[in-house]
């Protein structure tokens, strides 16, 4: 008989045009879960793509009846695609992380090792493999959330994180949009008094693709929504 770490697992992927990603990367992530969860599930979250990346995840989810796939149009936003992840997860322990690439999703095995003593645990990035104007937009953004909120956490934005059911449902309902939802998530696990941990994750440089969360868009959006959740948690 196999042995698992973990009994049970759901595993969600924001996608957003990663059409020349999503495969390998759910791949992957199938591959690891095999010898690691004793029951799993792979749900991509189509985030209103205007590429193939719909028919690649339906494609997926053909071939292996434990990838599913919701797809959203329009357009959500992040924040919206993590909400339709969590409410779509049916196992004990949910875990998301991006659909580019960028991450190894076998360092799961970093999470799973604290699920002993946490509720919520967190991925902070050792090496952030992004471009000097993303890197600028995230300390600044990082230092309002810290100065409104006292937010206390290594990389609150990193796209890789795992908790329990359970925790995540205390949180509702939640608010925020964009990138704004993991702060939420973050604030309100901590003023529960839920156990929080925090793992150092590899970051990768994106081979393909193109990365959308620092768009002006995204940027203005996210700060009026930080703006209205410090007015609501106040």
């Amino acid at each position: 008989m196999p042995v698992y770490l973990i009994s049970e697992l759901s595993v969600f992927f924001p996608a957003y045009n990663e059409e020349s990603n999503i495969k390998s990367t759910v791949l992957k992530a199938k591959k690891t879960l095999e010898g690691l969860a004793q029951s799993w599930e792979v749900i991509i979250v189509d985030d209103g793509s205007s590429d193939g990346t719909g028919l690649a995840a339906d494609t997926l989810s053909r071939q292996d009846k434990r990838i599913k796939v919701i797809h959203h149009k329009p357009n959500r936003g992040y924040g919206g695609a993590l909400k339709s992840g969590f409410e779509k997860a049916k196992y004990e322990w949910v875990a998301f992380t991006d659909s580019d690439g960028q991450f190894d999703f076998g360092e799961i095995k970093k999470f799973i090792a604290e699920k002993d003593s946490a509720d919520l645990i967190l991925g902070y990035r050792l090496n952030r493999a992004d471009s000097l104007a993303r890197k600028i937009f995230t300390f600044g953004w990082s230092a309002f959330a810290r100065i409104l909120l006292g937010l206390k956490v290594k990389d609150y934005s990193c796209g890789f994180k795992m908790i329990k059911k359970s925790a995540y449902n205390k949180l509702l309902p939640l608010v925020g949009e964009e990138k704004v939802t993991q702060i939420e998530m973050i604030v309100k696990a901590s003023r529960l008094g839920l156990k929080i941990r925090e793992v150092g994750v590899n970051h990768y440089p994106r081979t393909s693709g193109k990365q959308t969360g620092a768009s002006l868009k995204v940027v203005a959006k996210s700060i009026t929504d930080l703006i209205k959740l410090w007015r609501k948690l106040k």
